[in-house]
């Protein structure tokens, strides 16, 4: 049987890319969806009994899309599918697998099946995790080539990771090798190389014209700098970040950390005498264990520095069930102080909005230092929690902690400075103080009375 198809010249790009990952997309209506599945079809007539798997975030979308396109598009002579596991057979015995995963946890669904080609559809609607775990399934006895091919709009969970994993490293359409050997390449798809869809319906551009400016970047013209939900799309790499330079010894210094055993950041900040914020140093590290993580703190900390405060959220007050103690007490002793701030997100996400805001000289208050690249990176790709439109969405989780230990800064900053009551004699200059003091237990009791030096 002759099968006549039709491709734009960025689909037969991205049907005859060899690289062992593959992204395909940008702008809406570059025709990606039409493409993976075409791919997917030819993949499979030309090598009998592949396995291969589409997938989209939710089953729903699934159906909706792929599934409906391919028993539309698919001859029926060649292709069948069977609804009730989700699955399309070619004639030659080759598997297409249509798959979803709503939640992370629904990756291990996979955990058993081994795949020759994958392929992911909205690639940004994915957290990271679930795409390295489903790599791991792409495997096999034949010598069938190995791809991941994706396709997707910019905007999303997904945006951070996927930008930083395709289109960062190299231009747009140059294949590139990673220092493990992986070749990847993007593939970049605008409206207007989709002749098919132009012709067919001639106003579709016009209503993307329509659309909000955030959106109109990502689906007309496939900016990956801007995506609709960025929770700080007033952050600019060339207005809030700078070229490092030696901080002076008088200025007021910080540290500020968020942490979890998934997670260290700690980020040194700086105060200049007229207001200006810097952030001059990072650590951002997985898997430490407090000695460990305070010994890498100190290390990069010199001693030439003094430490105004080193401010931590409420949480790590918090006493352990098994051992009664607290974070904050174990990082006492081991040589880490810790001031509390207040966990207020959405108050702290607005402090530093009012950071990044650009003044009427043309300047913002708040600068990065170059040196900081994991602050720089997550701060722009924190998006809006669906449920509460002025805090920061909590997944994809790994791009929160080093924002996190900034809110922290900025909320503290931000605050007004208690006055001292002069009416109570009392050792406690303020309430706060008061209340940490007698809920804490009398080794913690103990650290807070020499830290306030009673």
């Amino acid at each position: 049987m002759k099968l006549e198809l039709s491709a734009s010249k960025k689909q037969l790009a991205f049907l005859s890319a060899t690289a062992d990952e593959v992204l395909f997309g940008g702008a809406a209506g570059g025709g990606k969806s039409y493409a993976q599945l075409m791919d997917a079809l030819l993949y499979g007539l030309k090598y009998p009994q592949s396995k291969q798997l589409i997938l989209r975030r939710t089953f729903p979308e699934l159906e909706m899309s792929l599934i409906r396109v391919a028993r539309s598009v698919y001859p029926a002579s060649l292709f069948s599918y069977r609804s009730t596991d989700h699955t399309g057979r070619l004639i030659n015995g080759s598997l297409i697998d249509f798959g979803y995963c709503a939640s992370e946890g629904d990756v291990f669904r996979y955990q058993s099946a081994e795949y020759d080609t994958i392929r992911f559809d909205e690639l940004t609607h994915f957290t990271e995790f679930q795409y390295l775990y489903l790599l791991s399934r792409l495997r096999g006895a034949n010598h069938y080539p190995k791809q991941i091919k994706s396709a997707t709009n910019p905007g999303g969970v997904g945006h951070s990771w996927v930008k930083r994993r395709f289109i960062d490293p190299a231009p747009y359409g140059t294949e590139f090798t990673t220092e493990a050997g992986t070749k990847r390449v993007f593939i970049p798809a605008l409206l207007h190389e989709n002749q098919f869809l132009c012709e067919a319906d001639p106003h579709y551009r016009e209503r993307l014209e329509m659309l909000p400016d955030s959106q109109k970047k990502a689906l007309l013209h496939g900016d990956w700098n801007i995506f609709e939900g960025q929770f700080f799309s007033e952050f600019s790499y060339s207005l809030h970040t700078c070229e490092p330079f030696p901080i002076p010894l008088d200025w007021r210094h910080f540290r500020t950390i968020d942490y979890g055993l998934d997670c260290l950041a700690c980020l040194w900040v700086a105060m200049s005498p007229d207001g200006d914020v810097y952030v001059y140093r990072e650590l951002c590290e997985e898997n430490m264990v407090i000695s460990r993580a305070c010994e890498e703190i100190l290390a990069r900390t010199p001693q030439r520095e003094h430490i105004y405060a080193t401010l931590a959220p409420p949480d790590l007050w918090q006493r352990s069930q098994e051992s009664g103690r607290s974070k904050a007490l174990l990082f006492h002793e081991y040589g880490v102080s810790f001031t509390k701030t207040p966990n207020d997100r959405e108050t702290g996400w607005l402090a530093i909005k009012e950071l990044l805001r650009v003044g009427q000289n043309g300047k913002a208050r708040l600068h990065i230092f170059r040196t900081c690249p994991r602050l720089i990176a997550c701060i722009p790709a924190l998006q809006y929690d669906p449920q509460k439109p002025n805090d920061v969405a909590t997944e994809p989780h790994d791009i929160t902690h080093a924002p996190d230990a900034l809110r922290g800064f900025a909320i503290y900053f931000a605050r007004p400075t208690p006055k001292e009551d002069k009416t109570i004699h009392s050792p406690f200059r303020f309430a706060d103080m008061e209340e940490d003091y007698h809920g804490a237990s009398p080794e913690e009791r103990e650290y807070l009375r020499r830290k306030w030096g009673l």
